[in-house]
């Protein structure tokens, strides 16, 4: 993600084209998407974890999970989700490594049902980013820096975005979901976000 050649904003974080491509990721367009009510209205951004099968990294799982190419007969696991209709903006990798399966101006299908300060159907003002990781496992020094460059390219490029509007799939399904789990340190985040730490 990183380069010469790479454009890059102020304080080098990734540029975002005008059709909300980020700059140094792979692009893997997902069929799971969609217009967003308000393509303007961009102003949350929601942290999950993924993981095929559970607890395992590695593989070509998750881009065929957000490519409805997911082979049911690769793990067991597999045949209970393979028919679900899902993706996100982004996915960091163990390594740092970025793929983007959806534009940000367009809807991803991350959140499901989900309520953020009282307004519900999060997916059509949020930006979904996906760790590859679980809530078992400590995620790595790299996801950490990379998701902290993105954010600041993020919040550079869509205004009702800010710092305090930035939550975990937990906060906005409370009770349904659990991620980006236990052991995402949300302080570290912040102190790398804030440029009080350096990765």
């Amino acid at each position: 993600m990183t380069g010469s050649s790479t454009p890059q904003r102020a304080g080098g974080s990734p540029a975002i084209s005008p059709q909300g491509w980020l700059a140094g990721a792979r692009p893997l367009p997902s069929p799971n998407q969609d217009e967003r009510p308000d393509p303007q209205d961009i102003s949350l951004l929601v942290i999950h974890n993924i993981s095929l099968p559970p607890d395992r990294f590695g593989g070509p799982w998750i881009d065929a999970l957000f490519t409805n190419s997911l082979d049911p007969r690769a793990h067991p696991y597999f045949e209970t989700i393979h028919q679900l209709r899902v993706s996100a903006h982004l996915c960091i990798f163990r390594d740092g490594r970025v793929t983007q399966y959806v534009p940000f101006g367009r809807r991803a299908w991350h959140a499901g049902v989900s309520s953020f300060e009282g307004r519900e159907r999060c997916n059509d003002f949020s930006i979904g980013i996906e760790l590859e990781g679980c809530d078992s496992k400590p995620f790595t020094a790299k996801q950490y820096a990379r998701l902290a460059r993105v954010t600041r390219a993020l919040l550079a490029a869509y205004p009702r975005l800010a710092a305090e509007r930035i939550a975990g799939h937990s906060d906005i399904a409370p009770g349904r979901k659990t991620d980006p789990g236990p052991c995402f340190d949300w302080v570290r985040y912040r102190a790398l976000l804030a440029g009080r730490v350096r990765a």
